[in-house]
């Protein structure tokens, strides 16, 4: 019973553990470079379907 106790705390400790960083990576910007290659892609996929539609 002890260890079963021991394994919760340890789990417990690494789930939140696991939270704050995964808190922290979310709260960071997207580069920029990201953003302008998304731009790209939307650019790209836009033109795409305009000449599958002619």
């Amino acid at each position: 019973m002890k260890q079963d106790r021991k394994i919760s705390s340890l789990e417990q400790e690494i789930e939140a553990n696991l939270k704050r960083v995964y808190d922290d990576v979310a709260k960071q910007e997207v580069p920029d470079r990201f953003t302008q290659l998304l731009e790209q892609l939307r650019k790209a996929d836009k033109s795409s379907s305009e000449t599958s539609n002619d």
